[in-house]
């Protein structure tokens, strides 16, 4: 039986991985801040499917906390099989706008904290040659879409070449690229997303079926949906130059507050 760990698993699509491995018969570690939610969440999956569900609560901005989570995917004794990188977080305004502590603290979780889990856990993978990392990327990374969507556009791409790296050991790496999905996240950035038509959401549970058949075909990149498929497709094609602008035309300064003095 393989032992997952999942990051940001207290809500959103984090929680819909922890369901759908559940689901398969994997035992679980979940990772989040909130360890009530966490808990809850444990419980009604141990209920519902028997698994092991082990509670980590973690800030994994916080130095000693991420170290735990790391010594964790480290440990020999207790093996974590497949590692789920999803925590994650957006800003309501573009980069020149934002407090730079606040784009540090985005950068750090959306690019240095995968970075660190997945090293603590690849000689693990690589002694017993099977395994895998999911690495929750965006579609956002696809197109100039300001820091946010450079840090996915990492996650895309280090998975893609950490996949080549870790091939020759059996183990497997995919980059899930969902779009606009129906979680937590857009509430918790400040985004305003209610001209967006119900046809470009996306259902958590959608997200995470289409990864694990893609991981399961060992497919390097999952998109959901053939509006983002097609959209992903589009944009390799378009001229870069051109993409810039349209998306510039779309993040516009937040309104001015002060009393121009």
């Amino acid at each position: 039986m393989s032992t997952v760990l999942i990051t940001g698993a207290s809500a959103g699509l984090g929680a819909a991985f922890a369901r759908g491995f559940a689901a398969k018969g994997c035992d679980l570690v979940l990772v989040a801040r909130d360890k009530g939610r966490l808990e809850a969440v444990a419980a009604e999956l141990g209920r519902e499917f028997g698994v092991v569900c082990q509670v980590l609560p973690a800030d994994l901005l916080d130095p000693e906390d991420l170290r735990s989570v790391a010594d964790r995917l480290a440990d020999r004794d207790r093996p974590v099989d497949i590692l789920v990188n999803n925590a994650g977080f957006g800003l309501p305004a573009p980069f020149p706008y934002n407090p730079v502590e606040d784009e540090e603290r985005m950068l750090d979780l959306l690019v240095k904290v995968p970075l660190r889990l997945t090293h603590a856990l690849l000689p693990g993978l690589r002694e017993r040659r099977r395994g895998a990392v999911l690495n929750v990327s965006s579609v956002a990374g696809l197109l100039p879409t300001g820091t946010y969507g450079a840090a996915k556009a990492w996650v895309t791409a280090f998975s893609e070449s950490l996949r080549v790296d870790m091939e020759p050991y059996g183990v497997r790496v995919l980059a899930v690229v969902p779009g606009f999905t129906r979680t937590e996240f857009q509430q918790r950035a400040g985004s305003d997303v209610s001209a967006l038509r119900d046809a470009v959401w996306l259902e958590p549970s959608d997200v995470v079926a289409r990864a694990l058949k893609d991981l399961a075909l060992r497919r390097p990149v999952s998109i959901t949906g053939l509006r983002y498929q097609a959209y992903a497709l589009a944009v390799r094609h378009l001229p870069r130059t051109f993409v810039a602008r349209k998306m510039a035309r779309k993040r516009r300064p937040p309104a001015d507050t002060g009393d121009g003095s």
